[in-house]
């Protein structure tokens, strides 16, 4: 990354100090970190447009044999120059988006098909560019699907070495909450669950504090300093190093209050951000209307219709092809070991409830001992889960030898590729509800019809069936609010490495 030893400052404004422990200033390694990004783009879109350039010469893709060496480089230029410009237009290194959450794989996703949208608009309306802009088939083969896999995944790279750095207690963002103590413990549980992001709570300011009570509060299990009332904002920023200011919804202040703070704040270089009290809504979802100088965030509707769930049914049928295809001798081998084991049914087939209510036979291979049905009531007692919505248990005793192997593996899910191709299920989305659970859930079971279930999820790649009924509720919710084709995708690779990893399985 090129980001130097930590540094010690001392008499710099608080918004310089980065962490209030003396750490390498906030400013300083986010503007590193941002160059790292650029230097990564550019040597991955060089490497890729050379790559293609020499490989449609060598494979006939470009309209001439042997190119000149200068007509070459003019065509690398352009193309190399067009899309890293694109991908600094979209803002695919400006800080509230670089280093966590989906949309800067988005973001980069979006230029790139941008860019090469340009090129193959400009190889048919520009004439006197033509000749040089028939390389255009090359790149659109070749540049264009490396590119989409690329990018992202040297952005991966980047976030890996800083999320490492993160884990010693470098690159963060120390942040000073503002609010009620009920909202100030919702926004601190919400950067502790992304620890990953970097934010650390280093004090709060809450309603009514009188500075007789107790100094600390304990939030998410930890221990935070109260460092005044919701007034003593500059004051509390002077104590504790803050870089960041977190206004929590359900303060006291009005839009001009807030606006009065920002020019406060302005002499110390700190950052403010507002929490506009909104949850589990992804970014793309959200815009900014301002009206009569009053900021309104705009929440859009989901997108499950049109356009776009024609885009996720294509996606899932082909890629479900494919993938039956390539795992069919392994399913030809673990059916065989299930039938030999107790010479029982090879696939297990249980109602479902999907899309709008409509029930479904969902199959896998058989993991359990014949009739495991007839005695869930029995090992849900035995296990202490009589009350839970989700039932699980890492020794449930109906599990065969070979089963155990195959939930451990998730070859036991192979199956529900079937579903996928019969349109019941689609490769990602939450689990498919068994009939009448998750009911007794305000409004949980309805919000979940709204897209077809999948045979991964969020809560799967987030630690499976070792999450906490609370959080798989939440994490269902919040991928029907806000589906995505990039969410999907960034599912799957994150799929296959828990698999690999058995995190959770069982």
């Amino acid at each position: 990354m090129g980001i130097g030893p930590e540094l010690a400052r001392r008499g710099a404004p608080a918004g310089d100090t980065g962490n209030g422990h003396g750490g390498i200033p906030r400013r300083r390694w986010q503007r590193t970190y941002r160059r790292s990004l650029a230097i990564t783009d550019t040597v991955i879109v060089v490497a890729i447009v050379v790559s293609a350039q020499a490989a449609g010469a060598a494979t006939d893709l470009l309209p001439y044999d042997s190119p000149s060496p200068a007509r070459a480089l003019g065509s690398i230029a352009l193309v190399a120059g067009l899309w890293l410009a694109i991908l600094a237009l979209n803002g695919t290194r400006k800080e509230p988006v670089v280093g966590s959450g989906e949309e800067e794989y988005r973001l980069v996703t979006r230029a790139t098909l941008q860019a090469f949208g340009l090129l193959a608009i400009a190889s048919f309306l520009v004439e006197s560019f033509a000749t040089d802009l028939d390389a255009i088939r090359a790149y659109l083969l070749l540049a264009l699907p490396v590119g989409l896999i690329a990018l992202p995944l040297g952005r991966r790279w980047c976030r890996r070495v800083v999320e490492r750095r993160r884990v010693r207690g470098e690159f963060q963002t120390s942040v000073l909450v503002v609010g009620s103590e009920r909202a100030v413990d919702a926004m601190a549980g919400s950067f502790v669950r992304d620890a990953s992001a970097g934010y650390r709570v280093v004090g709060v300011c809450t309603t009514g504090y009188t500075g007789d009570g107790a100094g600390t509060i304990t939030v998410a299990g930890h221990e935070i300093p109260v460092l005044g009332a919701e007034t003593d904002v500059l004051r509390a920023v002077d104590l504790s190093g803050a870089d960041t200011v977190a206004i929590a919804a359900g303060t006291h202040w009005g839009n001009g209050d807030i606006g009065d703070l920002a020019w406060e704040l302005e002499p110390y270089r700190v950052d403010l951000v507002v929490a506009p009290g909104v949850t589990d809504i992804a970014l793309p979802r959200l815009s900014m209307h301002p009206v009569g100088g009053l900021p309104f965030v705009h929440v859009e509707e989901p997108q499950y219709r049109g356009s776009h769930r024609l885009a996720k049914t294509v996606f899932d049928v082909v890629c479900a092809a494919l993938a039956l295809v390539a795992a069919a001798p392994v399913m030809l081998v673990v059916a065989a070991l299930v039938k030999l084991h107790d010479g029982g049914p090879v696939f297990y087939r249980q109602e479902r409830a999907g899309l709008n209510g409509a029930v479904f036979r969902m199959w896998k291979f058989r993991s359990m001992v014949v009739d495991a049905d007839r005695m869930v009531d029995t090992v849900r007692s035995q296990s202490g889960q009589d009350g839970a919505t989700f039932y699980k248990c890492a020794r449930d005793p109906r599990i065969t030898p070979v089963g155990r192997f195959i939930r451990r593996t998730s070859i036991d899910e192979l199956p529900q590729l079937f579903n996928v191709l019969a349109r019941d299920m689609s490769l990602v989305g939450p689990r498919p509800l068994a009939i009448g659970e998750g009911e007794r859930i305000p409004g949980f079971v309805a919000r979940r019809m709204l897209v077809r279930p999948g045979m991964t999820g969020l809560w799967q790649v987030s630690g499976r069936s070792d999450l906490s009924e609370a959080d798989r509720i939440r994490l269902d919710l919040f991928y029907v609010a806000n589906w995505s084709m990039v969410q999907d995708l960034l599912i799957i690779m994150k799929t296959v490495r828990a698999v690999l990893a058995s995190d959770g399985a069982y």
